[in-house]
């Protein structure tokens, strides 16, 4: 996806080697039209695949999560963040680190928006570590659902998250690769590749 590219070359601001701020983009502010293009995309690449449910975590990820169900036509799942009081027989949770916020959090689905009849497409914002994805991965397995795939639309492919799933046997699908932000710059898989 170039243009989701060319954004994070125009908009993205590199903290430091490993972290990545994209606000005007993913995590704060929404582009409607790029993120309906993302969905678009993520649709292209898992049409097919019988998906009966989209599934992400909230809040970043809940745009294109959204988008790429709204084109699926199928209904959008988020994870929460935040454990409900009593009931805990009526929902799966899941301790999970958070790279970029730096705490331990929970993330929770209701049993009853997950079954053993749904074939799950699992989109995210990013993936770094993959803790929060490895979660929502254990939350699917204990569902009886079948996971189709995994979208990420950024991959930092310098960090573990995307290998450990694709190890799993997993299909991991990334709109854009990160291969480095060192020296405050942005490199892209895809043109590291190139110049070897």
């Amino acid at each position: 996806m170039n243009q989701l590219k060319e954004r994070i070359m125009k908009e993205g601001v590199v903290v430091s080697e490993h972290v990545l701020l994209l606000d005007t983009l993913l995590n704060h502010q929404i582009d409607p039209q790029l993120t309906m293009e993302m969905g678009r995309e993520f649709a292209r690449r898992f049409e097919g695949l019988g998906i009966t449910k989209v599934l992400t975590v909230e809040s970043s990820g809940i745009p294109s999560a959204f988008a790429t169900a709204l084109e699926l036509g199928v209904p959008l799942v988020f994870a929460r963040r935040k454990k409900p009081t009593g009931h805990e027989d009526t929902y799966w949770c899941e301790r999970v680190p958070s790279f970029t916020k730096g705490f331990v959090t929970d993330i929770v689905v209701q049993k009853s928006v997950l079954s053993e009849s749904d074939r799950v497409l699992f989109i995210d914002d990013i993936i770094a570590n993959g803790d929060a994805a490895r979660g929502l991965l254990r939350i699917v397995e204990r569902s009886g659902a079948h996971l189709a795939g995994v979208g990420i639309v950024v991959e930092k492919c310098f960090q573990a998250g995307g290998s450990s799933i694709r190890e799993r046997g997993i299909r991991v699908e990334a709109l854009v690769r990160i291969a480095s932000l060192e020296g405050g710059t942005i490199r892209f898989a895809e043109d590291a590749a190139e110049k070897h």
